[in-house]
């Protein structure tokens, strides 16, 4: 075992020379395994338990052979597998819980087994980016998972396989939150209820298989139940439909009173035909005579005093001083309920001093959104509103988070109520990219860097505008990589400008770092000396964060102790061992060796631009336009030569 121990790639798959005979407790010596592939041979017994101790294994492929016994659960401490195939075998028992430690996993096949029990919740709730699930053809039971990854949104899980099993109950509403998934097969298992609507709003979903179980009520008749091919409902002797396509039986009360239901409507015309044309005319007159009197400015009040005058129960309040009412969509209290579940702690993604962000969909909208509700009795609530929505009013570039639309009304208890509607980055924030356990390393789910460039030159971008095209210039104030969200394309957006600042004249210096609202490590060091707030403020912060970029250390992290911070620390490695500092984590592929030349042409350059934003003193820092050119060219360079 002394050499066995160094072998990284194992593959003794059995499609040439299948061979028989059980998997030793010695396996567990492998540690330094990174992909194990016996399938397709005559295994049998059981999986040793010692398997737990390939904690490095990224691969493990078992599949179609005669293991028996049940899945260890010392497999869950193998936290870096991303792939996992235990398909075609014997095994029996339960789904082990420990499974949900393996967060990075991205392919799970359990299929054609014995397995029994329900599947863990943990399971579901923690595989946050699992892209194809199968449980096919056990003897699973219980009702369906309700929660499928947090939030359901990021896991990007494109297959989903439950066929053949005895799931019974009805299919969780939880789940139209599969936004990515294009397979889902729930066959021949004991579910009851009715077809949910949600399905016709999966704008991915390619294949429904609901065949075989005891569904009933009328099938949906939008979206992927317009496509016959598309769906198989067969077995479900409950199942009704209105449209040809899905050959089911009419759905009761439709083809059978159709008489009925032409005479009303012929009764309905007529009665239009007689009651309209007089409605219309008092309409027309009503509303010349209002423009009238607005022009001869005989009302003591505004016109929209007026309107609320008329209407003193309205609730849906879309407007706000802050922006062109007539782009905005109209969004009531009561939609921003429904679409949260009342603001339920399962569609919470974030939650602060002055507000909490909730993941939701409206019913007339078929994309996710980030619903942002002020805390207005906390202290800086009802600012953060003002100031976000002043950012709303007076910015448009493509890497600052805008609102779509907001809400300002009374909730249920007649208490005011603001929030603000955002377009859901379905990629999450740099912090969760650069920091969070849950990627493990693997290197889908790592950022390149090339990646890292073009999210510093995007943030760049963003504050350059902030600074140099708005007047008075506007101050972020507390830049960090949690305020940085991610779209589908990765393209970087600065978010959350709560803490900002225009930097008008009438501008108040800060007594303290409250005043800021920056954070610990990204905050610039005058603003603890009482100096004034300025656009150097937001250039260190933004030092700091391209620092952390490269290196993959917090400015907070342990390390930085008895006076030692993460700017020192690169500056007492740079120039010469500067290759020393870069993020371990970091998709190596793109730089592999890190020639000299490579480093001399990128890395240098980009340490030096972040040491020079952290300079200090506020005058020794370059501006946020120098910043943004030299970022552009660095970027162009890299991406001319990838």
């Amino acid at each position: 075992h002394e050499r066995a121990v160094w072998i990284f790639l194992c593959d003794l798959g059995g499609q040439n020379m299948p061979f028989e005979g059980s998997i030793p407790v010695e396996i567990g010596n492998l540690v330094n395994l990174f992909s194990l592939g016996m399938e397709s041979n005559f295994l049998y017994g059981s999986i040793p338990s010692s398997i737990g101790k390939l904690r490095n294994l990224y691969i493990l492929n078992l599949s179609k052979n005669k293991l028996s016994g049940q899945i260890p659960p010392s497999i869950g401490d193998v936290t870096q597998l991303a792939l996992l195939y235990l398909d075609g075998n014997n095994l029996g028992g339960n789904i082990p819980g420990s499974l949900a430690q393996c967060m990075g996993l991205f392919e799970l096949n359990l299929s054609q087994n014995n397995l029994d029990g329900s599947i863990p919740v943990r399971l579901f709730a923690d595989l946050l980016f699992a892209w194809s699930l199968d449980f096919s053809h056990n003897n699973l039971t219980g009702e369906l998972p309700p929660v499928l990854g947090t939030y359901g949104i990021g896991s990007g899980l494109v297959s989903l396989h439950m066929e053949g099993n005895r799931f019974h109950g009805q299919i969780p509403e939880r789940w139209h939150l599969l936004v990515s998934t294009r397979q889902i097969n729930l066959s021949h298992n004991d579910l009851s209820g009715v077809v949910p609507k949600f399905f016709e709003q999966l704008d991915k979903l390619e294949q429904l298989d609901l065949s075989y179980n005891n569904l009933e009520g009328a099938v949906p008749a939008s979206g992927i139940f317009t496509h016959s091919a598309a769906v198989v409902l067969d077995g479900n002797k409950g199942l009704c439909s209105n449209s040809p396509r899905l050959a089911l039986p009419i759905c009761p009360g439709i083809s059978g009173s159709a008489t009925k239901v032409k005479h009303h409507l012929s009764l309905l015309v007529t009665s239009l035909l007689i009651v309209l044309p007089p409605l219309t005319i008092g309409s027309l007159v009503l509303i010349w005579f209002m423009l009238t009197i607005w022009k001869k400015g005989s009302f003591p009040f505004s016109r929209w005093d007026l309107v609320s005058k008329m209407f003193p129960n309205r609730r849906e309040v879309h407007t706000a001083p802050c922006h062109d009412e007539k782009k905005l969509k109209r969004v009531s209290y009561e939609d921003i309920v429904k679409a949260t579940n009342w603001f339920s702690l399962v569609h919470t993604i974030s939650s602060t001093c002055t507000g909490s962000v909730y993941v939701g969909r409206f019913k007339s909208d078929k994309s996710l959104v980030a619903i942002k509700v002020f805390k207005l009795n906390e202290p800086g609530g009802y600012d953060s509103y003002l100031i976000e929505c002043e950012v709303l009013r007076s910015t448009r570039h493509r890497n600052i988070m805008r609102p779509v639309t907001l809400c300002s009304t009374l909730d249920s208890q007649n208490h005011e109520f603001k929030a603000l509607i955002f377009e859901l980055m379905v990629n999450g924030s740099l912090e969760a990219w650069l920091h969070s356990e849950q990627h493990n390393g693997i290197p889908d789910k790592v950022l390149g860097f090339g990646q890292r460039i073009c999210i510093a030159a995007d943030v760049a971008s963003a504050l350059d505008y902030a600074h140099n095209e708005l007047t008075p210039p506007l101050i972020h104030c507390d830049l960090k990589p949690n305020n940085v969200l991610l779209d589908d394309d990765m393209t970087a957006r600065l978010s959350d400008f709560g803490s900002a600042k225009f930097l008008s004249p009438g501008l108040v210096i800060p007594k303290s770092l409250d005043d800021v609202g920056g954070t610990i490590g990204y905050v610039a060091p005058e603003y603890g000396m009482g100096c004034e707030i300025s656009v150097a403020g937001d250039v260190y912060s933004f030092g700091v964060l391209l620092l952390e970029l490269l290196t993959g250390k917090r400015p907070t992290d342990d390390m930085f102790v008895d006076g030692l911070s993460l700017c020192k620390f690169c500056e007492s490695m740079f120039p010469d061992r500067v290759a020393e500092i870069l993020d371990p984590h970091m998709a190596h592929e793109e730089h592999q060796g890190c020639t000299e030349a490579w480093m001399q042409r990128y890395i240098v350059p980009l340490v030096a631009l972040g040491l020079s934003c952290t300079m200090e003193s506020t005058k020794d820092r370059p501006g946020m336009k120098d910043v943004c050119a030299k970022l552009s060219d660095i970027r162009a360079s890299f991406l001319e030569l990838s």
